[in-house]
């Protein structure tokens, strides 16, 4: 994992390090797979419906608020936490990392939306 943060801290642009970190530990999020690829069909067509669907995401946007909203099960919020704290020790040293990590358990709300965002960009690309 600390390769992964070093490439992270390394190759990433700043706006882009929160939401790649909330996808990294969005990992160790259960999730049930039905309901999961419901829930990105209904943020798709949100997006879709808001006029061009290749737009950048908005964590604000109305498809992450959906998404977020319909992946919002018991426990799900704190396994991201904890997925996020367990990050930290492998992060020591490198700065932009920490912070962003920092930033994200420090702010629930957005931590949560962010891991939405990155959950919809990957089903994006890979359509």
């Amino acid at each position: 994992m600390r390769s992964v943060l070093e490439q992270l801290e390394a190759g990433t642009e700043a706006e882009d390090l929160p939401v790649a970190l909330a996808w990294l530990a969005g990992q160790e999020v259960p999730a049930d797979e039905d309901e999961l690829r419901a829930a990105l069909r209904r943020a798709e067509l949100l997006l879709a419906a808001g006029g061009d669907p290749r737009r950048p995401l908005e964590p604000d946007g109305r498809a992450v608020g959906a998404l977020a909203a319909d992946l919002d099960a018991p426990g799900a919020r704190e396994a991201l936490a904890r997925a996020l704290e367990a990050l930290l020790p492998q992060a020591k040293g490198l700065l932009r990392v920490e912070e962003a990590l920092r930033t994200l358990l420090g702010e629930e709300e957005l931590a949560w939306r962010l891991y939405a965002s990155a959950i919809l960009l990957d089903s994006l690309a890979e359509d």
